[in-house]
């Protein structure tokens, strides 16, 4: 047993090396998106908007393809199956804690887009403040669901990978967990965005249901179904093309990395309705 914890621990140790080597990686990833959105377009645009969450919708399909490669490694997600001195929860949960602390300290929350997943006690940036265009209202910044993304994430999980034996590879699978949350989050907590541009273009039609604190109304205004089976198609086709297995014939074998329509799935039951769930929680708030 003894042994066993010290392996853990010297696993643990070499995880939380690995992924802070990538910190410099994750904070360009966190520059440049960004600089898409509010500070590299010249206008705050609906469509700008749109175009922001069509590049998030590669990221989130190759991230989840690069996790499809490793197996479940049940080890990672069980509360019992690790010893931290002070600690205790799932091993996963301390590497993103732990990550998360070294990301605050050099400013990756301070950006609107950017939402940690355990924000209690997380330390100030050391780092000057970046200027970031102030254009949604502050209530933004009280509107965290990542909580129900964490939930929804590792129910994803085993749609899309292999159970497999205890391979010691926590670190490379605790990166590709990490790189999947936080595409995810991103694209969620976007909503507040797409909110705060969809009411600047019609502050009538939201502003009477914000007023009476009508959620079911925002979100029948919010809700266009046509345009939600087009994303959900645009997904699976994505999926097709980034996962199939490539071949130097010209036959097509029509395997994939990933199953797409589980990608086309994930948008439908999850993203998309949490993204609303958003949106909601925000126009709610937009007259305070």
């Amino acid at each position: 047993m003894g042994s066993h914890n010290g392996r853990f621990v010297i696993s643990v140790r070499k995880a939380l090396l690995f992924i802070s080597s990538l910190l410099c990686l994750l904070m360009a990833s966190s520059t440049s998106a960004a600089s898409n959105f509010p500070g590299g377009v010249k206008e705050f645009t609906l469509e700008s908007v749109r175009e922001s969450l069509i590049r998030q919708e590669d990221t989130i399909i190759f991230s989840l393809i690069e996790r499809a490669k490793f197996a479940f490694n049940s080890s990672l997600y069980g509360e019992s199956s690790i010893e931290i001195p002070g600690f205790y929860g799932s091993l996963i949960h301390y590497i993103v804690k732990e990550i998360e602390r070294i990301e605050a300290k050099v400013g990756r929350y301070e950006n609107p887009e950017e939402h940690p997943f355990f924000p209690d006690d997380l330390p100030c940036s050391l780092l000057p403040p970046h200027n970031y265009p102030q254009v949604l209202h502050p209530a933004a910044a009280s509107i965290n669901i990542n909580k129900k993304i964490w939930e929804m994430y590792f129910k994803l999980l085993p749609l899309l990978t292999e159970k497999g034996p205890d391979d010691g590879n926590y670190a490379s699978i605790a990166a590709s967990d990490l790189a999947c949350l936080q595409a995810l989050s991103r694209r969620i907590h976007y909503g507040k965005f797409v909110a705060e541009v969809k009411f600047r273009e019609a502050p009538q039609d939201y502003g009477a249901a914000i007023r009476a604190q009508d959620r079911d109304a925002l979100m029948k205004l919010l809700t266009f179904e046509s345009v939600e089976e087009m994303v959900r198609r645009r997904v699976e086709k994505k999926a097709m093309v980034f996962g199939q297995e490539v071949s130097l014939s010209d036959d097509i074998n029509g395997k994939y990395k990933v199953d797409p329509t589980i990608l086309s799935r994930l948008y439908g039951e999850w993203i998309m309705p949490l993204t609303k769930l958003v949106q909601v929680d925000y126009l709610l708030r937009r007259l305070d």
